[in-house]
Parts: C-alpha cells; structure tokens; sequence
C-alpha cells in the first residue's frame, strides 16, 4: 500500500541529540527539557547511535547504575533500522513495525538528514495509526497472555 507521502514529507529534520560523552542524566533532562523520547548521539558530528527512555531505564536504572557516571555512547543502540528520505511513510511504518520502534533515523547515503516517528507519521497520514498500533496490541496481548499463564 503507498500513501503518495514520502518519509521526507513527515521526518523530522533536526532532531535532539548529543554528544556520545554526555551523562544519561544530561541525556534525561534534555529529553524532559525538549519533550522527546529518544536522542540522537553523535560521535564526531556523525550518528553514532539512539538513546532513548526504554534504554535508560533498563539499561541504567534496573541495573542500578548511576545515571550521573554513565555516558551516552556506553547505553546507546548501534544497531538500528534505516530509511531513506525517499521511501513511501507506508513502507517505513512497516521497517518500524518490524523492528518493533518509534523512532527511525532518516539517511541519505551515510549522512543522516532526520528522524521519522510515529507521532510525525501520525500527524499526515492518521489513518495509518491502525498498521502501527497493530504490532503494540499484538505485543501487549502477548504479554498479558503470558502473565496468565505464569500465575
């Protein structure tokens, strides 16, 4: 199914980021400060990886580190989904989808030109809240239906 909307129409071109040897506490009040759920850590000017809440709190805080002595680029994913600027929103929907994510990075070649979220997805295409929010209802019945089963 194609939209006619490119990924480019939606992305957003200059998402938050940090330097890799920021403190996840920095990277905490930067996401509070700026009302995002994820940063961009660059090393060098470059993409270096995704930080965001779900990374925090599981990697730091459940593990009881200091959020003050733990850097940016010691939390942050390297491996992540990619899109290009001229992919149709519909066929990002589904890279997401299939890497279970909110957010992707945007790049054009080797040069990261945005960020494309679900909320900017949302806000010119609604009707397509249906295909993101199928994964997230899969997912949460999975986990309800295992919680089950525990007990």
């Amino acid at each position: 199914m194609k939209t006619g909307y490119l990924v480019c129409d939606a992305m957003t071109q200059r998402p938050i980021s940090v330097e890799h040897d920021v403190t996840i506490i920095e990277c905490a009040q930067i996401m509070a400060k700026n009302h995002v759920s994820t940063l961009i850590v660059k090393k060098n000017n470059r993409l270096a990886g995704l930080l965001n809440e779900k990374d925090i709190v599981r990697k730091v805080i459940a593990e009881g580190l200091d959020p003050a002595k733990i850097l940016a680029g010691e939390m942050m994913e390297t491996k992540f989904a990619k899109v290009s600027p001229e992919q149709d929103i519909y066929d990002a929907i589904i890279i997401m989808r299939e890497n279970n994510v909110k957010h992707i990075p945007v790049m054009d070649g080797k040069k990261m030109v945005g960020l494309l979220t679900g909320k900017d997805i949302l806000k010119i295409q609604p009707q397509l809240f249906e295909v993101l929010a199928d994964k997230i209802e899969l997912r949460e019945w999975e986990r309800k239906n295992s919680a089950i089963k525990e007990d």
